[in-house]
């Protein structure tokens, strides 16, 4: 059995059980025990950072709309309650302010929060205006934040704004990619697990590997067997409970829920 150390990240918080991106998501990954989260930043029409992955309103709120055309208190109002997953479960459910979930980290300094600006907002605003809104939200958070994108220019320019530790994620896991994160040499690469190739370990370098779309134990196994450091996954409460019966039936501490 492997005994390499693996981390668990909460894609989105728990984002199976609850509706993504949510504050109650987030505070379920917490309560199962998880330490790592990752969340999804889109820009608001006056600039603020926002809890929310599309940058179109339908498929989070069921309402019409795009998320650059309000303004944060409007988005505030407008429930996140994904409707077409969960029907009425979830009303009252609102986006989050980063604010929001920056609050979520106060006294758990053992939380790290990787927080991911999406390429929507980029391209809408311009990068300066966006990265440094982030950055600039972060501060207070800064020794538990990571800022993360597939957007290469926006992570550099995030370790230029505010020294924040920052990941790329990889869009194809190939050579013209490998020369540019050894280049910037950040502090955690991303990549889907169907991007890797099927076998051999991962490019070796300074970064931690953090892989995702991860919904089985075996799988999360035999990617730290490879070289990774982390597995994300929407999957919480079961990929939690996997790793602690496999604790408890060989009381061997290298999984970290």
């Amino acid at each position: 059995m492997n005994s390499r150390l693996i981390h668990l990240v909460a894609h989105r918080g728990n984002a199976r059980e609850y509706p993504e991106n949510t504050l109650p998501a987030f505070a379920s990954a917490l309560g199962l025990g998880v330490r790592f989260l990752e969340l999804d930043v889109q820009l608001s029409a006056d600039g603020v950072p926002m809890v929310i992955h599309d940058h179109e309103l339908p498929r989070t709120t069921g309402k019409p709309g795009i998320v650059f055309d309000l303004r944060a208190e409007q988005l505030a109002q407008l429930e996140a309650c994904e409707p077409d997953r969960f029907g009425d479960r979830f009303r009252g459910t609102r986006i989050p302010l980063l604010t929001d979930v920056l609050a979520l980290l106060e006294g758990r300094p053992e939380v790290t929060l990787f927080v991911e600006i999406k390429s929507e907002s980029l391209v809408h605003f311009g990068h300066d205006q966006v990265v440094s809104r982030v950055v600039n939200t972060l501060k207070p958070a800064r020794a538990q934040c990571v800022v993360i994108s597939f957007d290469l220019a926006a992570v550099h320019r995030a370790r230029q704004l505010g020294g924040l530790p920052i990941g790329w994620v990889l869009r194809n896991y190939d050579a013209h990619s490998r020369l540019k994160y050894e280049a910037l040499q950040p502090e955690f690469l991303f990549v889907d697990h169907e991007r890797l190739p099927p076998t051999g370990a991962l490019w070796r370098g300074p970064w931690r590997w953090v892989v995702y779309e991860v919904e089985s134990l075996p799988l999360a196994l035999s990617l730290a067997a490879r070289g990774a450091d982390y597995v994300e996954t929407m999957a919480v409460h079961e990929m939690c409970e996997a790793m602690h019966k496999l604790q408890n039936a060989a009381r061997v501490p290298h999984l970290d829920a």
